[in-house]
């Protein structure tokens, strides 16, 4: 491929536009949610707290989930900046408010891209001694893994996406395996749809359970990051949004559901007390073969990779956008000339991983409960904030745009169906956070108060900003500056208006 430098960055290399299709996109999204992991991992859980009702609290998550993209994919068909989240959040609801979404959003990234560095040790330690008999020490395939993840960041878009499609395939596989023989066999006692009866879903346990629900679909926003290198983008990036909160919904729901089926409506919530850990793996060894369980295993920690990576990729890109903008160190913003990654910001989060992991392990530190949870908590709640902000921002937005030619359905109605929506789901996330933690109160506590001071930072900074640099504020969230120049030969199936990658107009930015 000609590597052609972007005339609007002084000759520096750009990103690889016109890399991405919806599938590519899709696959970074979902890929982020670890669905094998999700689903082995946390919905033993759900079907203890909610009963077998818990099928539809994912189901219940998706259609939230899908209301908030209406109007986020409307915004995006007409907001260009590839900042994500505190583009959209500043454009619509001020710059303020914008540099606040910016501190969250490294949080959220950094936060469920590093914790999970915890959990990829402690399942490797597993798998390798339930298959060998023999124990690792958590931290070697921790470090490993950080190496991995590092190299597959630093290489091509399209070398990334592979990957996970290959990875994503594998761990949904089994899963459908895992489901098929359950049908085939008519799981234990005949198929039933009592998970979906209203006396089975409106119970006590539900809140329980939407909090976890929502917790599952974490990521699957980051579509607009790619902005950039995806083909027609104002096409692709809605498309891979629907498809990613669809897809994750509705077989989130049907996994949970067959898992239901396999044990039976009445017994599967004591099998999930008796060994929530290993429900799904009893359940695929008695329906498809324990050479299944082994698969099932292994594939559990390339799930973990394929989450890391996806995570990995979108982190690097928030680091380069806000390397642009100037609230990180420009050196952030620089492009590998070969590969076309923004491998310095790789580099960064690579090493503040490194830092973190290492010194929860120097501190005898439990891989799951402590630096999993702790760390990735935060994380989740700043993007599930993030979501709530975004859904605020879009009828802001298109209210001072008349003309904008979208419906009012589009720019009102959903978004703020969707800010009522998501401020419910955030406030069962946090009430029911000891789900999600296992934690001491005061711990939780400590969790939750991390995303409003980060939020309250952010304020402080872009006031700061404003009196020390009133030019990087003026510009901060502003829509790139469109150049005439034609695309690369090489990536001729991108439109030409997302060219230039680097400078901005702060008169198309925000209030």
């Amino acid at each position: 491929m000609t590597e052609t430098p972007h005339p609007a960055a002084g000759g520096a290399p750009t990103l690889r536009r016109g890399s991405l299709g919806t599938a590519d996109i899709a696959f970074f999204v979902v890929s982020a949610a670890a669905p094998l992991t999700v689903m082995a991992g946390v919905a033993p859980l759900a079907l203890l707290v909610g009963g077998i009702g818990a099928p539809v609290g994912y189901l219940a998550a998706g259609v939230t989930l899908a209301v908030f993209a209406v109007g986020f994919t409307t915004m995006s068909r007409h907001v260009r900046n590839a900042g994500g989240f505190y583009a959209y959040i500043t454009q619509g609801l001020g710059r303020p408010a914008g540099f606040g979404a910016a501190l969250l959003a490294l949080l959220g990234y950094l936060g469920m891209n590093i914790g999970v560095f915890g959990l990829l040790g402690s399942a490797t330690r597993d798998t390798v001694q339930a298959l060998t008999g023999h124990q690792v020490p958590w931290l070697l395939p921790a470090l490993i893994g950080l190496v991995v993840i590092w190299y597959g960041g630093f290489r091509s878009i399209d070398f990334g996406a592979k990957l996970l499609g290959v990875l994503l395939l594998a761990e949904t596989g089994i899963l459908v395996l895992l489901a098929a023989a359950v049908l085939l066999k008519g799981g234990a006692h005949g198929l039933s749809l009592h998970s979906f009866a209203p006396g089975n879903v409106l119970t006590g346990g539900m809140p329980g359970v939407l909090a976890m629900a929502f917790a599952a679909f974490t990521g699957f926003e980051s579509t607009v990051i790619y902005r950039r290198e995806a083909r027609d983008p104002d096409r692709t990036v809605p498309r891979a949004t629907y498809l990613a909160v669809a897809f994750l919904g509705l077989f989130y729901a049907f996994v949970v559901w067959m898992v239901v089926q396999a044990y039976g409506d009445a017994e599967v919530v004591a099998a999930a007390a008796q060994d929530p850990g290993g429900l799904f793996f009893t359940a695929i060894d008695r329906y498809v073969g324990a050479w299944a369980a082994d698969l099932m295993h292994v594939l559990i920690v390339t799930s973990i990779l394929a989450s890391l990576l996806a995570f990995h990729n979108a982190t690097s890109r928030y680091g380069l956008a806000l390397a642009e903008e100037g609230l990180l160190p420009r050196a952030l913003g620089r492009i590998h000339p070969r590969h076309r990654s923004p491998y310095l910001s790789g580099i960064a989060q690579s090493v503040l991983a490194l830092v973190v992991v290492v010194v929860f392990a120097a501190a005898g530190a439990d891989p799951y409960t402590q630096l999993l949870l702790w760390v990735n908590t935060p994380g989740m709640l700043a993007l599930v904030a993030l979501q709530l902000l975004a859904a605020l921002a879009v009828p802001c937005w298109f209210r001072r745009r008349p003309g904008h030619g979208e419906g009012v359905l589009r720019t009102v109605v959903a978004p703020v169906v969707a800010a009522v929506l998501l401020s419910g789901a955030l406030w069962l996330v946090v009430d029911h956070i000891e789900l999600l933690t296992g934690a001491s109160a005061t711990v939780n506590r400590v969790l939750v108060l991390i995303v409003p001071a980060v939020l309250a930072a952010g304020l402080l900074y872009a006031l700061r900003t404003r009196a020390r640099r009133p030019e990087v504020y003026a510009a901060f969230g502003a829509e790139p500056v469109e150049a005439a120049e034609p695309v690369e030969a090489a990536d001729s199936a991108g439109p030409v208006g997302d060219a230039s990658l680097d400078a901005r107009s702060p008169a198309a930015g925000a209030v």
